[in-house]
């Protein structure tokens, strides 16, 4: 493909980059500076987890943590500008855990699940950093299925007291942040006991450390050690012998025990109660998504700088001339590996802001809309698998295409590398997740959806007239517009027609999700118990979720591009958008092959465009890593810094 040369708008990118919380951005770019917020390497555990408490307690004092408070308390009411500033703490992905554990998942809990009486009395501690907490929840025998977690909170009425109990060391609280050194308090998430019956998980307030910083009576606390990253963090292990804490500590929103034993919900069934609790906590999966999201910038902001001033191997015909070297980011193989991860980084990037504006304005609701926070919570499952698998594959890319300088701790790539590859696993496991969003898919976010089990789901499917309705996610007009323009699956259609484009992922979603309702529905009816049934689809559940995702993060980038204001950027982010759609394809060759949705030719030609657009991207590719605005003081890295950008001068904003 050839392309007339485009002009980059910086200034016009970096601001729909930033998009509708750039003055969170921003105050994070003011704040997290300075030695106390410069990136280090080398410390010992204790050295870390104390520079990362010393951070955690400066930003207390700057008003980030305020954002995802009620106004009630003294907070902000601003969820989404919440999750982006958590976004921000790049410098440290210590910092940026730490910060999520006593602002997201610690207070957050005590926001979502506690009423006003436990909002006045600990979310003004919990934001100023009097009160560090836990998040209780994953136990050694039990993540996933939290609903199946063994801790027990037994209440007794004679004391109005719930007795908070490990019962076994399966059931003991496990990597649990904040829990080894800094902690005082715990949402302990448990089984329910009232009144001689069983209700389910619910979460309470325990007391696990005096104001001494001793644990407190019948508190067993471990330390997990060392981990391969984010070692700033001090997860630790907790364990409960016949601990009492008063009726009052039972965050009682969604369930609540009288002083009499009396159990109260306003939701009757114990699953979908459930159900309901959990999903108040999605926006800790949502920020685990934006933060393996900056992660991948960084690491990407890195390896596109050296690459643009590393030089090797001399052209044909030079003698070797050291300064007639070709720059390592002109070879086609390096444009392939890092061109293609830009493009996917920007596809998440507007994805990522699509979600947490729904999440936000979810939050400003008067009224509970089920469809749309169920919707909301498979959404978040499936980004933050995708975004988070992104993040491991291309930070390791990066540390390939650097080559021995990408192995070097200073230049923070072997930092991001290890702090983040916990990423897919913790606020989710990403298999779990992806299983989670194709789950919704074939159920179509029926009322039903969160009563069902895996015999549920296949007593469903077994009955059920399968036709995959297409959910638009984003700019629906303008979607709708291009796929009905498009001209077809056929050769005639350009490789580069928008519409061709999404119909041909919405295509293979709507023929991968039909295709596993049919499987279901037949194994079911073939007698195999749910467990078969589902266990033998699981590649297959897993493929419906990632073509769910590529056709979604598609539909977001071209929305983001639609609200760009600059027509040159706006073409230049328009072949970032093929290159996004391109690579995606090559990826699922096979796929594409064998259901003949392409052709042997148009399969090549697809290769042939990847290489087209890697070239014409490439003069480019330092803007469109610097204007993702992550300061020189953040990436902290040399070989990013070279001499040759420092005779060029600092263009990009918020460098330096």
């Amino acid at each position: 493909m050839t392309e007339q040369a485009l002009r980059l708008d910086e200034a016009e990118l970096r601001g729909l980059l930033d998009g509708r919380w750039a003055h969170v951005r921003e105050q994070a770019r003011d704040v997290l500076r300075g030695e106390l917020f410069a990136p280090v390497h080398g410390l010992s555990v204790e050295e870390h987890r104390a520079r990362t408490l010393a951070q955690l307690e400066a930003l207390a004092k700057s008003g980030l943590p305020t954002y995802g408070f009620p106004e009630s308390v003294g907070g902000r009411g601003d969820v989404g500008a919440s999750v982006v500033g958590f976004e921000m703490m790049v410098n440290d992905l210590s910092l940026m855990v730490k910060m999520g554990v006593q602002w997201g998942l610690f207070g957050g809990a005590i926001s979502a699940l506690g009423t006003e009486r436990h909002h006045t009395e600990y979310l003004p501690d919990v934001m100023s950093l009097e009160l560090p907490g836990c998040f209780a929840m994953t136990e050694t025998g039990h993540g996933s299925d939290v609903q199946s977690l063994r801790t027990t909170a037994t209440y007794d009425p004679g004391a109005e007291e719930f007795v908070v109990h490990t019962p076994d060391e399966s059931a003991r609280k496990d990597y649990i942040g904040n829990a080894a050194r800094d902690g005082r308090m715990a949402v302990v998430f448990a089984q329910l006991n009232a009144d001689g019956e069983e209700h389910g998980v619910h979460a309470l307030m325990v007391p696990i450390r005096d104001g001494r910083g001793e644990p407190m009576p019948g508190v067993r606390i471990g330390d997990c050690g060392v981990k391969a990253g984010l070692n700033g963090v001090d997860n630790g292990r907790l364990e409960f012998d016949h601990v009492r804490v008063p009726r009052a500590n039972l965050l009682n929103r969604y369930g609540d025990v009288a002083p009499d034993g009396t159990y109260s919900s306003p939701i009757e069934s114990k699953n979908r109660r459930f159900f309901t609790m959990l999903g108040t906590l999605v926006r800790g999966r949502i920020s685990v998504a934006g933060g393996s999201g900056t992660a991948t910038k960084a690491a990407l902001a890195i390896a596109v700088r050296y690459g643009d001033t590393r030089r090797q191997f001399g052209r044909p015909g030079t003698d070797g001339e050291p300064e007639r070297e070709v720059r390592v980011l002109d070879y086609l193989a390096h444009q392939r590996k890092l061109l293609p991860a830009l493009a996917r980084t920007y596809a998440l990037h507007f994805a990522q802001e699509e979600l947490v504006t729904r999440l936000h304005d979810l939050s400003l609701s008067s009224e509970h809309d089920d469809r749309a926070q169920r919707e909301l919570e498979s959404r978040a499952a499936g980004l933050k698998a995708v975004a988070t698998w992104h993040a491991t594959r291309t930070i390791q890319m990066c540390r390939e295409a650097c080559g021995g300088a990408g192995y070097m701790a200073e230049n923070r790539i072997p930092q991001l590398k290890a702090d983040s590859d916990i990423f897919t696993t913790f606020e989710g496991d990403n298999t779990v997740l992806m299983q989670q969003l194709t789950k919704s898919l074939l159920t179509n976010f029926q009322d039903s959806f969160g009563d069902l089990d895996q015999l549920g789901l296949v007593r469903f499917m077994a009955g059920k007239v399968f036709e995959t309705v297409i959910e638009r996610t984003a700019a629906i007009p303008l979607i709708d517009r291009l796929v009905a323009a498009a001209p077809g699956r056929g050769e005639e259609a350009g490789l580069y027609n928008r519409g061709w484009q999404l119909e041909l992922l919405e295509d293979r979603e709507k023929h991968v999700v039909e295709g596993l309702a049919a499987r279901l529905r037949r194994s079911g009816k073939d007698g195999n118990d749910a467990f078969e049934t589902f266990n033998r689809a699981q590649d297959h559940v897993l493929t419906a979720g990632r073509a769910h995702m590529d056709r979604v993060v598609l539909e977001a980038f071209v929305a983001g591009i639609d609200r760009c204001g600059d027509t040159s950027t706006a073409k230049l982010l328009n072949r970032l958008c093929d290159l996004y759609v391109m690579s995606v394809v090559e990826e699922d060759r096979a796929w594409f092959l064998e259901h003949e949705r392409l052709s042997t030719n148009r399969a090549k030609a697809v290769t042939q465009a990847v290489n087209d657009l890697c070239r014409g991207l490439r003069p480019y590719a330092v803007q469109l890593v610097d204007v993702f605005g992550l300061r020189d003081e953040w990436l902290s890295a040399p070989i990013a810094l070279g001499a040759e950008h420092a005779r060029q001068g600092d263009p990009a904003p918020g460098r330096g």
